[in-house]
């Protein structure tokens, strides 16, 4: 067995309510630039993945005269307007989050710019709980590379099977799995079968708060396949139905 001792939050998706407003902002921009009905982007296909990502496929089809680094930084503008106007925080987020914080080691991994994330960090107060914050302009590749997985792994001084990743996105889950990481994926984004990749499927926070706090937070494991389990003890409880992990007896 692994001890399971940090985990580490995607932040889209998971912490904020921002994907649809990703999507606004850059629907925003794209009608600014002429492309309300032709920009022929697939929004759905770039959640858990970089600005960066999206822009340069939007780059390489319409040849736009604005350099990327522009685009992002408009699209970036208006995003940040739109999240301070919202304060999108999901309800049950920052609960979780601090209920967290008192047993493992917490850590944010996310496709977002830091600007973003300290806007995002502010709603809640819940920066004190992110002693390791780690962005794509922190690594080489973004999700659904495990770059910024295995970099907050590092920051927090753990082994990648020591971590459990919490995310909302395919590529994110796929980040993880690279990784060798644990993966709990909430619906928040993207229906089930999605996700299903993942170690744990929820559709709620409080299901997260049984996975890893309940019954010693024996309950998010390793993939089965990966043969090594984690737990926060010694013993992890037999897999129940998919998705969950049964409890220990007794």
């Amino acid at each position: 067995m692994v001890t399971l001792r940090a985990v580490i939050f995607d932040m889209d998706g998971v912490i904020v309510d921002s994907e649809p407003r990703h999507e606004r902002a850059f629907r925003e921009v794209f009608a600014a630039m002429g492309y309300a009905g032709t920009h022929g982007i697939e929004f759905q296909a770039y959640y858990g993945r970089s600005d960066r990502a999206l822009w340069q496929d939007f780059v390489d089809r319409h040849q736009p005269p604005q350099p990327i680094d522009e685009l992002i930084a408009w699209k970036q503008r208006r995003f940040l307007e739109i999240l301070r106007e919202d304060q999108p925080l999901f309800a049950d987020a920052p609960g979780l989050v601090a209920d967290l914080s008192a047993s493992y080691l917490l850590a944010l991994a996310s496709g977002s710019l830091h600007p973003v994330i300290d806007a995002v960090l502010e709603m809640g107060g819940l920066r004190r709980f992110f002693p390791v914050i780690v962005s794509s302009q922190d690594v080489a590749r973004g999700k659904p590379a495990p770059d910024i997985f295995l970099r907050a792994a590092e920051r927090m001084g753990v082994a990648p099977g020591e971590c459990c990743v919490i995310e909302d996105a395919a590529a994110g889950v796929e980040a993880a799995r690279a990784a060798g990481m644990a993966t709990i994926a909430i619906t928040n984004s993207l229906p089930a079968d999605r996700l299903a990749r993942a170690d744990h499927v929820v559709s709620s926070y409080s299901e997260i708060r049984a996975l890893l706090l309940d019954r010693s937070r024996a309950a998010c494991r390793q993939r089965p396949t990966r043969g090594q389990g984690i737990s926060d003890t010694s013993t992890a409880g037999p897999r129940g139905p998919r998705g969950r992990m049964s409890p220990p007896a007794g």
